[in-house]
């Protein structure tokens, strides 16, 4: 698992782009239609994801994994996922929670590769 993005979600996907772009002048990275968008930070590979808050989770950390279906598969028994795997336009994608509830989100890059 390698750390790719720092995901927040978000009441308003366009006022806090605006947000972060004047107060702390990030840069949007990429956007994904109207509820994602990525902002590139200063001096760092990781990229802050804002995303329209309509599942109600917490911000946390996005981690790339070779295959998600896999991840999934191996660990299904073993953590509670509370978004099996799905797809989205780079690949694949699902969420989990650690022991003390904390959101842990993966992808893969299935569809670029």
């Amino acid at each position: 698992m390698k750390l790719a993005f720092l995901s927040h979600p978000v009441k308003d996907l366009k006022a806090s782009l605006n947000y972060y772009r004047e107060v702390f002048g990030f840069e949007e990275a990429w956007r994904e239609g109207d509820h994602t968008a990525a902002l590139k930070l200063p001096d760092s590979e990781i990229k802050l994801m804002i995303e329209d808050d309509d599942e109600g989770f917490s911000a946390g950390g996005v981690f790339v994994v070779v295959s998600v279906d896999q991840f999934y598969e191996e660990n299904k028994e073993k953590i509670n996922f509370v978004k099996t795997p799905c797809d989205i336009p780079p690949g694949r994608y699902a969420i989990f929670q650690d022991i003390d509830g904390n959101v842990m989100r993966i992808i893969d890059m299935s569809k670029e590769r």
